[in-house]
């Protein structure tokens, strides 16, 4: 697994007063660094020396988001009162539901 195709993420962290570097695939793992390329540079050695210590012990390692097929579709379960309200608006819009809720999800 190439570690370099995972996403990776810097913010600041005000509780901690330094940078931290983020891996969406692994969240449990983080690095502070003083400034956002050492905290991308952190993050990214020590998801490197996961993956290496999982494929080292035959565990399943995550997938890169980026490599992930997305087909645009997902359900979502929603209380019946809100589904009514929903089509309500969308039929008043004149646009399907689906359309509507694309675009509320886009917002």
């Amino acid at each position: 697994m190439n570690s370099e195709h995972y996403t990776y993420r810097v913010t600041w962290s005000a509780e901690d007063g330094e940078h931290v570097g983020l891996c969406a695939e692994f969240p449990s793992l983080s690095w502070l660094a003083v400034t956002p390329e050492s905290a991308l540079k952190g993050i990214r050695k020590i998801v490197a020396a996961s993956v290496a210590e999982m494929e080292k012990e035959g565990e399943a390692i995550p997938a890169p988001l980026a490599e992930k097929h997305f087909s645009g579709e997902f359900r979502v379960r929603i209380p019946p009162h809100l589904h009514r309200a929903l089509a309500l608006e969308a039929a008043e819009s004149g646009i399907s539901l689906n359309r509507l809720a694309s675009a509320k999800l886009a917002a």
